[in-house]
């Protein structure tokens, strides 16, 4: 009896990584026959984990927080879209060959299109934040041909140095939250890490457009206070990034075993438990 194709996810912490989960559920629906687990890796040791998993047979990984960065050096080759992101979450083992994707990009376009039926082609679209997260975001946003793309971030030069990066891609500049005043957006996107420390990036009044839709990337059992702020406002549209994670992990198995499993049944589980 051949063993089962193993993967996992590496991360710091990564105890409470809903992957393993996800793709198990995957893995059900689509016969493949494969073990995924969550690995912890040292902060000082990701990449002898990873080599040590490869030693042991593994055929793939996902990659979480804090290794992203990391885990874009450590490869032999990378996607396009990794290479824009500047970020690997997805890993392929050929050989000796490390082999790195970014699929959290993808996965946020399609839980924002196809699941949430938030067409991105011809809105106006703010994305919060300046780091490894709003960078994985910026390729496939510009891609859905948005009418404009605004980055803002509190360093203003980070964001407008973004722009600068992905300009040749589409309509996209950047700056600081001051230069939000007297622009209103359909959807606006929360890729910082405020949500984490309770804090709310700080938007001008007036920047959800009407019928706007308010994403975080976060996710919890309740509101993030992202989502909890724009409510108060009385956006009406919003949604956490439970839907990205699956949707990125559906992504990463595509990448994998060749098969795209059906996550909306994974997506409604999860939401359930």
């Amino acid at each position: 009896m051949t063993a089962p194709a193993r993967y996992c996810v590496f991360g710091n912490p990564v105890a409470h990584s809903k992957s393993p989960a996800i793709h198990a559920e995957f893995a059900r629906q689509t016969g493949e026959d494969i073990d995924y687990q969550a690995r912890l890796a040292p902060l000082d040791g990701f990449a002898d984990s990873v080599h040590s998993f490869i030693a042991s047979g593994g055929c793939g990984a996902n990659v979480t927080v804090p290794f992203k960065e990391e885990a874009f050096r450590l490869c032999s080759a990378r996607s396009a879209r990794a290479q824009l992101a500047g970020a690997v979450n997805t890993l392929s083992f050929d050989g000796t060959q490390i082999l790195g994707d970014n699929t959290d990009g993808a996965g946020l376009v399609r839980d924002l299109t196809v699941n949430l039926e938030t067409p991105l082609t011809g809105r106006r679209i703010l994305l919060l934040g300046g780091g490894g997260a709003a960078r994985g975001a910026i390729g496939p946003i510009l891609e859905q041909r948005p009418e404009q793309l605004f980055i803002a971030n509190r360093t203003a030069s980070k964001a407008s140095d973004l722009a600068t990066l992905f300009s040749s891609l589409g309509p996209v500049t950047g700056g600081g939250f001051p230069e939000l005043a007297g622009s209103c957006f359909d959807v606006v996107i929360n890729a910082t890490s405020a949500s984490l420390s309770g804090d709310i990036p700080p938007l001008p009044a007036g920047v959800f457009a009407p019928e706007a839709l308010a994403y975080d990337m976060m996710y919890g059992k309740s509101d993030t206070p992202f989502i909890a702020y724009a409510r108060q406002l009385g956006v009406t549209r919003l949604a956490d990034g439970l839907g990205m994670l699956v949707e990125q992990a559906a992504e990463a198995f595509f990448v994998w075993r060749g098969i795209r499993p059906d996550s909306l049944p994974v997506l409604d589980k999860l939401r359930r438990t």
